[in-house]
């Protein structure tokens, strides 16, 4: 099965664990990495790297089409959001290079109010939320959630939490929005409130050919990098999470691709938290792309999830045994400065002295 493939963001956490995760399945594989930045793509890990322009140059699509035919690249795999829709922009010029959703919905899922909104209206379960139209109106927002505190404000668009705090008051949320439209230009339109949910924080990875699940696993958040130093005490970026089998998550995700994106294939990393009910709520949509960390699980899975998507990516037939692949009792841990370790419940004290 082995394939010449082009991985994005070459050099990024994202980018390595998910090239480990292929050559874990089959050494074999070319992997040519590119980036923008050349001092992130020398710590890549692919067997060949190029320095090229952003996705915001104009030059971009060009250099792209022409690496893509000189390097004879089979699949291109982006591992960040302006890389799904750069190269979804291409999608003509690449054809089979690329396995991703429709634009319009991969437009839609980057858009979690837009998102948040045709879920609900769809029963599909999604935290009740607001945009802001008036910062000098929030009050009227605030009123909409009843006695329910604290409210959680954040940007419709971005990733990391981008913007996400917190708010018990309509003053709180005023001088939060305006302090970012001031400090970093996210303008207060780009703002949402949207229903706190205190719950379990979920994560669930999936595969997807022609609007039939192929494959997906699940797992949970249990602590965060950087949350102690930011105002909502958590960020989408996992210090610690494990694997967890929990149909709940899978048949909530089904619905719900099977709701905005009908007859869809490529991968959809979804996160989903519980609210007061304990009911898991699908916050976000990441289209066309894996998580970041969590392709690091695949090989204490039963499946190799990447090695699957190329696969199903380059027409090659997969036939799996079971679509959910639930691994319980592994956990991963991460920190800056480390390759990303994961261990088995029962061997975290091995070796371990207790005092």
């Amino acid at each position: 099965m082995s394939k010449r493939i082009l991985v994005t963001g070459a050099g990024t956490g994202a980018s390595n664990n998910l090239i480990r995760s292929l050559k874990a399945e089959d050494p074999g594989f070319l992997v040519v990495g590119c980036n923008f930045d050349r001092f992130i793509l020398k710590h890549a890990a692919a067997d060949r790297l190029y320095l090229i322009p952003a996705t915001s140059d104009p030059r971009f699509s060009e250099v792209l089409a022409c690496l893509a035919t000189t390097e004879q690249i089979d699949l291109v795999i982006p591992t960040t959001d302006s890389d799904v829709t750069a190269l979804s922009d291409l999608r003509k010029t690449l054809g089979r290079r690329v396995f991703l959703p429709a634009p319009a919905v991969i437009r839609l899922c980057q858009d979690k109010y837009n998102l948040t909104e045709a879920l609900r209206a769809r029963d599909i379960p999604a935290p009740e939320t607001y945009a802001v139209m008036d910062v000098n109106r929030l009050g009227e927002l605030f009123e909409r959630f009843g006695d329910d505190r604290p409210i959680w404000c954040r940007a419709r668009t971005g990733s990391r939490s981008l913007g996400a705090a917190p708010m018990t008051r309509p003053e709180q949320a005023q001088a939060w929005i305006l302090y970012w439209e001031e400090m970093r230009g996210v303008p207060a339109s780009s703002f949402t409130l949207s229903e706190y949910l205190p719950g379990r924080d979920f994560l669930c990875q999936s595969l997807w050919k022609d609007g039939s699940l192929v494959l997906a696993n699940t797992f949970e958040r249990l602590s965060y990098f950087g949350g102690e130093n930011s105002p909502s005490g958590v960020s989408s970026l996992s210090s610690l999470a494990k694997t967890v089998a929990d149909t709940r998550l899978v048949d909530v995700c089904r619905r719900a691709i099977q709701a905005v994106a009908p007859a869809t294939s490529g991968a959809f990393s979804i996160d989903l938290k519980e609210n007061r009910q304990g009911v898991p709520c699908i916050t976000e949509i990441n289209a066309g792309r894996f998580f970041i960390g969590m392709t690091a699980f695949s090989h204490v899975s039963k499946y190799n999830m990447p090695a699957i998507f190329v696969r199903l990516a380059c027409g090659e037939p997969v036939d799996l045994r079971e679509e959910y692949d639930a691994v319980e009792g592994y956990y991963l841990v991460r920190d800056l400065d480390n390759p990303p370790g994961v261990f088995q419940e029962d061997e975290l004290f091995n070796e371990v002295r207790m005092l």
